[in-house]
């Protein structure tokens, strides 16, 4: 018997709106993704592919078609059990950084462990280790206005992955950042892919996506390639 996949989409559609005014966004996606990949997704404005990373993180639900993580049927799940799934099993990073302003950055990191209602101490001690593995060890108590747009980009990886999740979920992750800075967030992320934590990005950066092992291009709601990167950093 052939093992599953880590997640796996089979005829998956996506429609927004009702009769006339409707909009099929996916349009019958079939994928797999395995354990450990680093998988980018790329595509213009309109393509669907922030629609399917919006499905496989579990803030959305499919029109038609199956969704599987791990084997379990995502799409059959209540709304309770997929925030438990993303609880527990899935990490997020944004292009808008996403951190509480009056917070410190020890702080943002702990909030995931907070919503999984972790004792205090344990929380402190997961954040630290968080935050030192993305190089802000000694930065624990500076609030994002005192931190620079990389440095904030790096309090919400470790926010990620203090829960130590199986999929990490970027979308336009160096989106706000300079060249430079993109490059060193590239490296991190590429960094905690090789920790077997299986890495899905949105870009619209060529450069970017070329960090990645697998480069998935879509167009008008359908994939319109699926390659591999040879090229891809080891």
């Amino acid at each position: 018997m052939t093992e599953q996949p880590l997640l796996r989409l089979r005829g998956v559609t996506k429609t927004y709106g009702a009769g006339p005014a409707s909009f099929l966004a996916l349009k019958g996606i079939d994928l797999d993704i395995e354990q450990g990949e680093f998988v980018a997704v790329m595509g213009p404005s309109g393509s669907g592919k922030s629609t399917m990373m919006n499905i496989l993180g579990c803030l959305d639900t499919p029109s038609t078609g199956s969704y599987t993580f791990q084997g379990v049927h995502v799409e059959t799940l209540t709304r309770d059990q997929r925030a438990l799934l993303r609880r527990y099993q899935l990490g997020f990073v944004f292009q808008g950084f996403n951190l509480l302003s009056r917070t410190t950055a020890l702080e943002n990191v702990e909030l995931p462990l907070i919503y999984r209602h972790e004792p205090k101490a344990r929380r402190r001690i997961a954040a630290l280790e968080a935050l030192e593995k993305v190089g802000l060890h000694g930065w624990e108590n500076h609030t994002p206005a005192e931190l620079s747009g990389g440095q904030q980009q790096r309090v919400a990886i470790a926010r990620a992955i203090v829960s130590k999740p199986s999929v990490l979920l970027a979308d336009e992750p160096t989106g706000n950042l300079d060249s430079k800075t993109s490059r060193e967030i590239m490296e991190l992320i590429t960094g905690i892919n090789r920790q077997s934590i299986t890495v899905l990005m949105v870009s619209h950066e060529p450069d970017m996506a070329a960090y990645a092992g697998r480069i998935i291009h879509f167009v008008d709601g359908c994939v319109d390639s699926d390659v591999l990167n040879p090229e891809a950093p080891r």
